[in-house]
């Protein structure tokens, strides 16, 4: 057991790294990787709690980005309604079904990340309907594995918003979800027992981002993302293949 918390470090560094370098979603690869060592509600409480304080601050950071139109009347309220949606139902789901699932979403969203990088594939405009069901959708994966980014990117992929505007909207979106599941976990008693856990985990965020910040002008962006890619499509597969 020691070995897995030293193992789930190592990937919160390896993760809080890369969203330095690539403004990628930590909590993706984090919790890939992470539930290949230990259950899945151990690590979703650490990962939703230290997403918090970075996400606080990007946030504040880039408040004057926020496209607030978007965020307020597209965004939020169908994380919302699909995040608490997400939370109720995962009770009734098995961890192994869980880890099906999960594994599902991030070898299709590694796979169309390849494809798009490969093909240099534009996202067309889609109805404003289908834009709320899909992000509604992001909700309920956010709501299950605190990991909405890959459909709500998908949902919003295509509207008019440009690259500073799209990623300061998505850090308040995170930091809103993070900070309901947060309270949540809270509530059902999930977050008390993992506190000194993520206190140890904390300093790993100020290593990232100064490492992270330090990588991003030595390494090829597009290479680094590409491996990330490669390694998630991996991680899915072993997550499907060990939960059937």
């Amino acid at each position: 057991m020691e070995l897995a918390w030293f193992a789930l470090g190592a990937f919160i560094l390896l993760a809080y790294t890369l969203e330095a370098i690539t403004g990628f979603g930590s909590i993706v690869i984090a919790l890939s990787l992470g539930i290949l060592v230990l259950p899945i509600d151990m690590v979703l409480p650490i990962l939703v709690a230290l997403n918090i304080p970075m996400s606080a601050t990007l946030a504040y950071k880039n408040r004057h980005a926020i496209n607030k139109d978007l965020l307020l009347k597209t965004i939020l309220p169908g994380m919302l309604l699909g995040t608490i949606t997400g939370y109720f139902i995962k009770p009734y789901i098995n961890e192994s079904l869980l880890k099906l699932l999960f594994g599902i979403l991030i070898i299709w969203f590694a796979t169309r990340e390849l494809w798009r990088m490969r093909h240099a594939q534009v996202d067309q405009a889609r109805p404003n309907f289908l834009t709320r069901f899909i992000t509604y959708c992001a909700g309920i994966t956010h709501g299950l594995f605190a990991s909405g980014g890959p459909l709500l990117v998908y949902a919003i992929a295509g509207t008019k918003i440009d690259k500073s505007a799209f990623r300061a909207t998505m850090v308040v979106v995170w930091l809103s979800m993070n900070s309901l599941l947060f309270f949540a976990f809270i509530i059902d008693g999930r977050m008390q027992p993992l506190a000194l856990n993520i206190a140890m985990y904390l300093p790993l965020l100020i290593i990232a981002v100064k490492l992270g910040n330090f990588l991003h002008h030595k390494l090829d962006e597009q290479l680094f993302r590409k491996g990330i890619y490669y390694l998630l499509t991996v991680t899915g597969v072993i997550l499907i293949s060990g939960s059937v």
